[in-house]
This record gives C-alpha cells, sequence and structure tokens, in this order.
C-alpha cells in the first residue's frame, strides 16, 4: 500500500446541515436518441433524520446518488450541503456505500478497513480501535483477520457498511446498505445509523426492503422513470389520496358497491374494505350500513408503504 499523508481529523459535532437536491438531470448520450436517467429530481435529506430512497429497478436511485457524491457528472441542476452548492471538500467528509463493492477481495478485514480510515485523515491508533468497534457491533470481530473473499456476502456488506461510516462523516449516501444482512445485522446497522442521525447527519439511503424503510424512516422519497413520484413523511404520504375504511356489519356488505362516492377494494360477506372519496361519501355509506342492521367497526385503514408504491408508481 502506497504511504498516506495523514490530514486533520473532522471534529464530531456536526453542524445541523440538510442534503438538498435540486432538479438534479442526467442524460446519457445513447445513438441518435439520448437516454434521461434522471428526469428534473429535486427532495432533501434532512439534517439529524433517515430518509429512505425507494423505487424500482432502473428508477434513477443510483444514478441520483452517484451525482450527489460526484461519481457522475450532472446534466442539469445542482446538489446543496448545508445551504451552500456542494464542495470536494464536503464530498470527502460524506460517507459513501456505492452499488458497486469497493473492497479487496485478498486483503485482510481489518488492514484494509485501517487504511481506509487512514485515507480519510484518521491516525492509526485510532482507526484501528474504530474499525475493531464496528467490527464487533456487526458481528465480526472474529473475522478482522480473515481475507474479504474468505466472508459471506452478508458479511462482505457489513465491512462495507464499516468503511462507510468510518472518521464521523457529516452525510451518509448509502446504496442498498441492508441487502443481504439477517435481522441481526440489520437491527446492529440501523442503531449505527441512528448515532449518525443523533449527531445532526443527515442519512439517505436506498433500498428495495419496503417494510425495513417504513420502520426506519422519518421521510421517504419515491422514484419512478427517474422522477419523483411522491415524498414526505410516512404519515404525511399515507394520508394522500383516498382513504380507507373498513366496514363490517351484522348483514351483508355487498350494498357498498352502489354507494356514490365510494369504491369497493374488496367485499367479503358481512365486511367490505372502501375508499372513501370525501366525508359527504363517508356520511351516505354509514346511514345506508345503519339502514340495514347494527355497524360492528366503521374505522380508517392506514395502507402500508408497498400500498402506497404500487398506487403511485401504478
Amino acid at each position: 500500500m502506497r504511504r498516506i499523508r495523514r490530514r486533520r481529523r473532522a471534529h464530531s459535532v456536526v453542524a445541523m446541515s440538510d442534503l438538498e437536491v435540486r432538479d438534479l438531470t442526467r442524460v446519457f448520450a445513447s445513438g441518435d436518441t439520448p437516454r434521461r436517467a434522471v428526469d428534473g429530481v429535486s427532495f432533501t435529506a434532512s439534517s439529524g433524520l433517515l430518509t429512505g430512497f425507494v423505487g424500482g429497478n432502473g428508477a434513477g436511485k443510483t444514478t441520483t446518488m452517484r451525482m450527489i457524491m460526484g461519481v457522475l457528472a450532472i446534466t442539469r441542476g445542482e446538489v446543496r450541503f448545508g445551504g451552500a452548492p456542494v464542495t470536494r471538500h464536503d464530498r470527502r467528509e460524506f460517507g459513501y456505500m456505492p452499488e458497486e463493492r469497493g473492497l479487496y477481495p485478498k486483503q485482510p478485514v481489518l488492514e484494509q478497513l485501517v487504511y481506509l480510515a487512514r485515507l480519510r485523515g484518521i491516525a492509526a491508533p485510532v482507526a484501528r480501535r474504530e474499525v475493531l468497534e464496528h467490527l464487533d457491533r456487526l458481528g465480526l470481530a472474529g473475522r478482522a483477520k480473515d481475507h474479504v473473499e474468505k466472508l459471506s456476502l452478508g458479511n462482505q456488506q457489513r465491512v462495507q457498511i464499516v468503511a462507510a461510516i468510518m472518521g464521523q462523516p457529516k452525510a451518509l449516501v448509502l446504496d442498498e446498505p441492508f441487502s443481504g444482512l439477517d435481522p441481526a445485522a440489520v437491527d446492529a446497522m440501523a442503531d449505527l445509523l441512528r448515532e449518525h442521525t443523533r449527531r445532526g447527519v443527515p442519512v439517505l439511503f436506498s433500498s428495495h426492503q419496503l417494510d425495513l424503510v417504513e420502520r426506519l424512516c422519518e421521510r421517504l422519497v419515491i422514484l419512478g422513470g427517474g422522477r419523483v413520484l411522491a415524498s414526505g413523511t410516512p404519515d404525511e404520504l399515507r394520508t394522500k389520496g383516498f382513504t380507507r375504511h373498513r366496514l363490517v356489519l351484522s348483514g351483508d356488505a355487498g350494498f357498498v358497491r352502489g354507494v356514490p362516492g365510494v369504491l369497493a377494494v374488496d367485499v367479503d360477506g358481512s365486511s367490505a374494505l372502501v375508499e372513501v372519496h370525501d366525508d359527504a361519501a363517508a356520511t351516505r355509506l354509514l346511514s345506508a350500513a345503519l339502514e340495514r342492521g347494527a355497524v360492528q367497526e366503521f374505522s380508517p385503514v392506514r395502507p402500508t408503504l408497498a400500498q402506497i408504491y404500487r398506487e403511485v408508481t401504478s
């Protein structure tokens, strides 16, 4: 390994700084027909919050993250950090986990993580202590001297995570950090990320695991076709569109199909799942139900992130 020039390590206290993406666009030249992979994407990964970045394959998540980190040139738009255009110095203090993992397969885990930490300006003794602490928390203390190629894919993922979070980064941009992790490792990783948000760090991560994103994130950004289809807190996303209610009666619920302003999503005997367009429709539905007998339940149903995702991407 080449000799490393030591830089001063950044202070562990992070100023409250948002990571902002404004009208970010990337066009790839492809013969006579350029391809617009990301088209006017705007959102904010707020300081001290976990922001989940979700979308199908080809939605533009990885391309957006590469532009945030300066790995890929921006066709139009800008990235801002702390209220100003992001600089090369800012990016050097970001923790980044790319889609293509950057580990050396034939080098020992501890040795290369210490090396990567020293590239970020951390003194060797401090780096070694921090690496060992993180490996222990992720269940890899006994594998520190193993070559990366000897580890399972899930354990390699844990090593890559450690590489991204070393040195008190000012922001974290993580592409599929939970991929291949078992439940215990997911919990350990979530705890580590929350420690960074408590320092005021904005954390943006992509994932195909919608239930995990829903459980962990304070804000969500749903991408499709290179554009933002929906964004906000989980509660904000749940309240957009029509409200679903569950209606349970003493008799048959089939009549709901004929109530104006009510869409019957599912009817099964005495129960029905309906979408109510407005308060007037809810009143009509409940009045019609009471005319037919006792109403045992009429309550709103909170949609899951998976249901919201299917609705906005369909």
